[in-house]
């Protein structure tokens, strides 16, 4: 019983918080505080106006991931797979020049033209892939 009443008790402060946010007044319940928004947008305006700190990432900034270049590919039957030998041609599906692909743990990020830097090859990206076409690809 003593949990539900302390549970409706914060449920309460929230919302009495969040009504008095709507009418563009301060007040500071449990500590909280936030950016006064405008009383006459309501609900959106301060949904919107809230600028909460960045999410803490430093526990995952140490996560290896799978850095892989894509070069092209091709589609073809077993029988020819297993013709291939030493020296054999695979036409593959992309143009000389073409950007190569930049996939991250097998979801792409970016394209870009490989480079030569000291007897290493590298990648210089020339396009990051937006936040939409990543989604894109999860789907």
């Amino acid at each position: 019983m003593d949990n539900q009443d302390e549970l409706r008790r914060q449920r309460q402060a929230l919302k009495d918080e969040m009504e008095a946010a709507d009418r563009g007044e301060f007040q500071a319940m449990s500590g909280a505080s936030f950016v006064d928004p405008k009383p006459s947008e309501g609900a959106g305006a301060r949904l919107r106006d809230r600028s909460p700190e960045g999410p803490d990432l430093s526990m995952v900034m140490d996560i290896p991931v799978r850095l892989t270049l894509e070069v092209g590919g091709s589609d073809m039957p077993i029988r020819d797979l297993l013709q291939l030998h030493q020296g054999a041609i695979v036409e593959l599906d992309r143009q000389a020049g073409e950007p190569l692909d930049v996939l991250v743990n097998g979801t792409l990020i970016a394209r870009g033209e490989v480079v030569v830097i000291e007897d290493k090859l590298g990648i210089r990206l020339t396009e990051v892939v937006s936040q939409a076409e990543r989604l894109q690809s999860l789907r």
